[in-house]
């Protein structure tokens, strides 16, 4: 996995495998399972922050808009352009660019590719015991069910998808 010769604690993310698709309910899917993320962090052994290196091709959102009660979140563009979209509106994002959402803040966000070609990113989040979200565009919340890194999609009512 590490590549060009590489051992840990260096690597190359050339040898991290990309995931694709979305654990979203499949009502919420279509806009984000294009998406490919390498779990950088995961492949370094990291355990109080996940990396990734997210790849958005044309058409792709990083996810549905949303907020983190306990995450804090970063992400730096490497390529490409990408909008970030927040309660406030529409800001463009290209090479060079950052961002940053701090935990607690009602502010829904996510990135969308509306180029003609791909975007790369690095995303950053802290791994904060019972972290929990909402998705202020959509019916839906997700919930924390032990204190870890387990989770449910939830309507705002409480039930189940």
């Amino acid at each position: 996995m590490q590549g060009r010769g590489l051992t840990l604690p260096a690597l190359d993310p050339a040898g991290v495998p990309a995931v694709a698709g979305s654990d979203y309910p499949e009502a919420f899917r279509a806009l984000v399972e294009r998406g490919q993320r390498q779990r950088l962090g995961d492949a370094l052994g990291l355990k109080n922050f996940g990396v990734n290196l997210t790849r958005l091709p044309s058409g792709c959102a990083s996810s549905l808009r949303h907020w983190h009660s306990r995450q804090d979140e970063f992400i730096y563009v490497l390529e490409g352009t990408l909008v970030l979209i927040t309660d406030a509106g529409e800001q463009v994002l290209t090479a060079g660019m950052v961002a940053g959402f701090p935990a607690g803040r009602r502010d829904g966000h996510h990135l969308v590719n509306r180029s003609g070609s791909d975007a790369l990113f690095l995303e950053v989040g802290d791994r904060s015991a019972g972290d929990e979200g909402e998705y202020p565009d959509h019916d839906m919340i997700w919930r924390n069910v032990d204190g870890d890194q387990a989770y449910v999609y939830l309507h705002r009512d409480g039930t189940a998808y």
